[in-house]
C-alpha cells in the first residue's frame, strides 16, 4: 500500500516539488518564473506587419507551468502580469503597461501557465509525445486570449489577427514544443523518477 501510495505521489509531482518544501521555495520559484518570462521577452525579434514579436516568452512560460504546477506557475504569470503593467519595462522589446496590442498574449500566459501546469502534474510532461499534448495545449490558449485581444487592439478581423498574430509564429513554436519535449522529459529521467 505504502509502495502504491509513493508511485502515485509520484505521478502528482512536477518538478519544483523535487526541491525541499517551504514556503521560501514556493515564494522563489513564484518571482524566479516571473523573470525568467521577463528575461525570456527581451530575447525578441520585430516581424513585418505585425505588432506582435518573436520572443521566448511562451516557451518560458510553458516551461513554468510544467516545471511549477498550476498554481505557482499562474501566480508568477500573474506577477510578471501586473509589474509590467505597473511599468517595469520586462515584457517583450522593453514595453510595459496597457497600451500595447500583445498584451492579450500576456494575460493569456496566466491560463496558459495554469493548464500547462495542471498537465504536468498528470504526467504531462513525463514523456515526449505527452509533453507535445501538454505543450500545444498551452500554445493554443495563450493564443485563443492574445488573438481576440489584438482584433479588438488594431481594429481587425479574425482572418487578419490570424495573419498578424498567429501564422508567423506557428514554426517557431512547433520547434520551441519540440524542445520542451526533450526537455522536460530529459529532467525527469535525469532526476530519476518514474513515468
Amino acid at each position: 500500500m505504502a509502495t502504491a501510495h509513493a508511485a502515485a505521489g509520484r505521478r502528482t509531482a512536477v518538478l519544483g516539488d523535487l526541491l525541499p518544501a517551504s514556503l521560501t521555495r514556493d515564494v522563489a520559484l513564484v518571482l524566479g518564473s516571473a523573470v525568467l518570462v521577463g528575461v525570456a521577452a527581451q530575447i525578441s525579434v520585430p516581424i513585418p506587419g505585425t505588432p506582435v514579436p518573436v520572443s521566448l516568452q511562451p516557451f518560458a512560460v510553458l516551461l513554468a507551468g510544467a516545471a511549477l504546477g498550476a498554481g505557482r506557475a499562474a501566480l508568477g504569470m500573474l506577477v510578471y502580469l501586473l509589474a509590467g503593467i505597473a511599468g517595469m519595462p520586462w515584457f517583450a522589446e522593453g514595453a510595459s503597461g496597457v497600451s500595447m496590442p500583445s498584451l492579450g498574449y500576456v494575460l493569456g500566459f496566466v491560463l496558459a501557465a495554469a493548464v500547462v501546469g495542471h498537465l504536468a502534474r498528470r504526467g504531462g510532461d513525463r514523456t515526449p509525445l505527452r509533453t507535445v499534448g501538454t505543450m500545444l495545449v498551452g500554445t493554443a490558449l495563450i493564443y485563443a486570449v492574445g488573438v481576440p485581444y489584438l482584433m479588438a487592439a488594431v481594429h481587425v478581423d479574425l482572418a487578419k489577427a490570424i495573419s498578424m498574430g498567429v501564422t508567423p509564429f506557428l514554426l517557431g513554436d512547433a520547434l520551441k514544443v519540440l524542445l520542451a519535449a526533450g526537455l522536460l522529459p530529459g529532467a525527469w529521467k535525469l532526476l530519476g523518477e518514474r513515468r
